[in-house]
């Protein structure tokens, strides 16, 4: 390098940040995530380990354990499905309309958030056997949901749709209308301008939304006991079959049934965490 450009040169000091440091941030992070996620998890993967590889699958390949998770995980993804498309449209409303009501309907989605999961099950319950309010209504169409599968579906929806409207709700409001302004003056249809502009960009905010309410449905118990009816190989949840081990006292099944619950879960949320990440990528989302 020459002179004039090493006298041209200034080295450039890094001032220090308010914040602390990365070396310590990290730290910090790793030693809380250790404490109350890693540590336990491993700890159940130990508790089950006991029984071995084939204790464990003879224990999750039981025909009743087998029909509890295929309830659990069948129905906590067709709820997180039912809310990706119904939590749109909430979001939609709540920050595209004004009308009376608005703020408190927007607190209403929280609602889920606050209220106790059992008191959730019971009014549930109660709202749609065959005597309540709904079930009444139904019961003469020969629809049942009290007390059946369906039951499992309404309490994980009721459950997963705060998820969803949360997590697409801020990207509405920060969606630039000029956008879509700009989609209509070139000639689309609003049913292009939706499916073409609008859902592009809200794709990640859904996938976030989605993976949400199915991790929070699929280890629900409070809200669904109540209302599912807790028939072995017809409405029974995989969250109630630990808990009735544990009664027994047989605690490495439960932990194997929580251990292969985790690992099916785990990749279920990692093959969505890469579907997002490709969308992202797709329509030029960071």
């Amino acid at each position: 390098m020459s002179d004039a450009a090493l006298s041209g040169w200034v080295p450039r000091i890094r001032k220090p940040g308010a914040l602390p440091g990365f070396g310590l941030t990290l730290g910090c992070a790793v030693i809380y995530l250790s404490l109350i996620v890693l540590i336990p998890l491993a700890v159940l993967v130990a508790r089950a380990g006991a029984l071995g590889l084939d204790g464990i699958w003879r224990v999750a390949s039981a025909p009743r354990v087998l029909a509890a998770l295929e309830v659990s995980f069948f129905i906590s993804a067709a709820a997180a499905l039912v809310n990706a498309v119904f939590g749109v449209i909430v979001a939609w409303v709540l920050v595209r309309y004004d009308f009376p009501g608005k703020r408190l309907l927007d607190s209403a989605v929280d609602l889920p958030f606050a209220l106790p999961t059992a008191v959730a099950g019971i009014a549930l319950a109660a709202l749609y056997a065959t005597n309540g309010w709904i079930g009444a209504l139904l019961e003469p169409w020969g629809i049942k949901i009290a007390f059946t599968p369906l039951g499992i579906l309404v309490a994980l929806i009721f459950i997963g749709l705060p998820f969803v409207v949360r997590t697409v709700q801020p990207v509405l409001q920060d969606l630039d209308r000029e956008v879509e302004e700009a989609s209509a003056t070139l000639g689309a249809s609003r049913r292009q301008t939706v499916f073409r502009v609008v859902l592009p960009a809200l794709t990640p905010a859904i996938l976030t939304g989605v993976a949400l309410a199915f991790a929070r449905a699929v280890g629900e118990y409070g809200s669904v006991i109540f209302i599912a009816g807790n028939m072995p190989f017809v409405s029974e949840i995989a969250p109630l079959v630990i808990v009735t081990r544990l009664e027994e006292f047989d605690y490495a099944g439960a932990a194997a049934i929580a251990t292969v619950m985790l690992a099916i879960s785990f990749l279920t949320l990692l093959a969505i965490n890469a579907l997002q990440a490709f969308s992202r990528r797709r329509f030029g989302h960071a």
